[in-house]
Formats: C-alpha cells, structure tokens, sequence
C-alpha cells in the first residue's frame, strides 16, 4: 500500500509542477502580449516591415527636426517647437526625367488632421558653360496634376505656389501643396502627382540644363525631392500637472496640530522603515527603456533607448513639501494617520510631471517618421 501511496505523491508533484516547455510558452506568451500592449501605445499594430529589411539614411531635414525639437534621450525640448505631433518624409516614387513627382500617402491615415505640406526640392549648382546666362532669376511654379492627359495645358492642372529662384544659387527650395495633399487624403484616387515648371521672367520655358533640380534616380539620397507632412493624430493626451500643496497659485490647507494617540504614532514611524533600516521616501529613479533589447533597433533611428524614469517610495505622515503632495493626499496622510475610517492606505508615491519623447523611424513604404508621444517619461514624482 505504501508503494502506491508514494507513487500517487510524486505522480501529484509531476501533474502540478508546470514543465520546462510550459514556462517558456507562458513566458513567451507574455513577452508578445507585452510587445503587443507597447505598439498599442506607439500607435502601432505591427511594428513595420522595415525591422526586417534593415533601414536606410533618413534625409538630414529629419534628422535636424528631430535634433531641433528632442534631446539626446528623445524627450521634447519646448512642445511648442512642433506644429502637430506627427512629420513624415515622403520619397518621390516616378524618378522622372521631367520636373514630375508622385508620392504614395496610404500611409497617412483618414482621420489624421492635415496641418503642413512641403515639397522640398534641392537645386543644383548651372554648369560652367551656362554660368554667363544673361537671366539671374527665374520663376519656379508647383502645380497639381489633375488630369494625366492634359497636364501641359491650364485645363489639366492647378497652380499650388510660385516664385522667383535665382539661377545661380544651389541648394533646398521649399514649397507650400497643402492645398493638394488635403484633395488627395479626401480623394485617393486623385493623387496625380506634381508637376513643376521654371520659365524665365518674360513667360518662356527654360532650359533644364541651366535651372536643374536634383532627382531620386541619379543623384545622391541627401539630395532627393521629399514631401514633408506635418499632422495631428489627435492622441494627444491631457498633460498631468499636478500643482503640489504650497505652491503660489494653490490654496493652502492649514496643517492640523492634533495629538495622536500612541498606537497611531507608532504606525506612522513604522511605515517609515522596513526590516532593512529607514525605508527610502519617494523619489523619482531610472527605468530605462532599451530598444534594441524589445528587438525594434531595426526600425527605429533615433533614440536608442530613452529613460522613462519610475517613482518608487513611502509617503509616511507627516508629508512634507519636498514630497510635493496635493491638498487631497494631505488629507488622506492625515485621516489615516488618525485612523479615523478604516482601510484608508497612505497616498501612493506616483508621476506629477509628465514629459512627452519624439521617435524617428521608417514605416512600412520606407517613409521617414517622425512622431511625438505624450506622457511617456516621469518628469517629477510626487504623494497622491
């Protein structure tokens, strides 16, 4: 009988233990619902396809944007820097010959609000032999296609912006289509493509060997035409400022001198420390967040990680201002400093700042993002 008896034990022990294979299931089911829950955060339901192909330069407008407006951890320097929380650079898909562009925007999504649109283009030095053209100015016209057919007459296109370039300089012109980007995200199907034109002062058609601007196809990737997009997700969310007890432009409450009763007293200082000694007040602490660990180092250009920071800490009776409490987690120190209703805990040690971060990634058209995320780094923390 007592064979059996240890045999039903250990067969008991084996049915309850989880095996090797089982923990390493769960625990991979958990890493990709994990991965899953931080896309949904990124505004993201796959990360792009660019992780697997390996990225490419992104253009030197992106990169200095997002110098501009970020730091070196990626979070937002002034938040008024950037016009919406959303830049794309969009690459001219014809490579044509003629002063024609097309860009795929699929990648926008319908309910995202069309702030900007530019068409960049980087206008190259004349040849020697042409340096002596007796025109210094010439007038450069963007115009939306709007019949394929017809696009060398008025009829087929629709003047966007045009000025006067002057023949001998070199380098970026931007352009101002936001009047065209806003009819093609309401019609797709309307999306023709640009078409620019460069005539002289008097009206007439130039030489394109004299005013010549760089193309995808044979030039270097720093120079090709690019559509920058500026929009609003609308994801933006309210920005938690939490005014601490103290401060100038919150009302004070006056800070009761009641006598505790000796049971409450020896509450209040047990919570301030552990097994260990003094147990450490809130604070903020790091939590870095490293992109190459989650594995989107293959996406994603700038930053490589950034510090969200975490808040961690008791917040023991009496909360003093360092611990920037609110009015209401006086309050609740007070009440359960007194145990005046049972089950009212201390306040918790959580975030009362919040700083938005910027990332600059490829999508799945190999497009150049860059998107900005509100409260995603611990700007202070404080008793709540």
């Amino acid at each position: 009988m007592l064979p059996a008896v240890i045999w039903i034990s250990v067969m008991g022990l084996a049915v309850c233990r989880p095996s090797v294979n089982q923990l390493e299931t769960e625990s991979a089911e958990v890493r990709s619902e994990a991965i899953r829950r931080l896309l949904e955060v990124f505004g993201m339901e796959d990360p792009p396809a660019a992780l697997v192909r390996g990225h490419k330069q992104p253009p030197q407008y992106m990169l200095d944007l997002y110098n501009t407006i970020a730091d070196v951890d990626g979070v937002t320097k002034d938040p008024t820097l950037l016009e919406g929380n959303t830049v794309r650079g969009f690459f001219d898909k014809l490579h044509s010959d003629q002063i024609e562009f097309l860009f795929n925007m699929s990648t926008v999504a319908k309910s995202e609000k069309i702030l900007t649109a530019e068409l960049h283009l980087f206008k190259l030095r004349p040849q020697a032999s042409l340096t002596f053209n007796r025109h210094h100015f010439c007038q450069v016209s963007v115009y939306q296609v709007l019949d394929s057919s017809k696009k060398n007459v008025s009829q087929g296109k629709k003047l966007l912006s045009s000025r006067l370039v002057p023949i001998h300089s070199s380098g970026w012109e931007v352009f101002t289509i936001t009047q065209a980007v806003r009819s093609w995200m309401s019609d797709e199907g309307s999306n023709l493509g640009l078409l620019v034109s460069v005539r002289t002062l008097a009206g007439l058609q130039m030489d394109l060997k004299t005013v010549h601007f760089a193309s995808g196809r044979n030039h270097h990737h720093s120079k090709q035409p690019m559509l920058v997009l500026f929009t609003d997700d609308g994801r933006r969310a309210a920005s938690l400022e939490i005014t601490p007890k103290g401060s100038d432009d919150s009302p004070r409450l006056p800070f009761p001198s009641l006598p505790l009763p000796a049971a409450a007293r020896r509450s209040a200082r047990s919570i301030d420390y552990d097994e260990s000694g003094e147990k450490m007040p809130c604070q903020r602490l790091p939590l870095y967040v490293d992109f190459e660990e989650i594995g989107w180092s293959g996406w994603i250009v700038s930053p490589r990680g950034y510090n969200a920071y975490h808040c961690k800490g008791s917040c023991p009776f009496p909360l003093g201002q360092n611990m920037r409490p609110t009015n209401h987690a006086t309050v609740q120190s007070i009440i359960n400093a007194l145990k005046l209703t049972k089950g009212i805990e201390t306040p918790c040690c959580v975030p009362d700042k919040l700083f938005s971060i910027n990332l600059l990634y490829f999508d799945d058209d190999e497009n150049v993002v860059l998107k900005q995320y509100d409260d995603m780094v611990a700007g202070s923390c404080g008793c709540h």
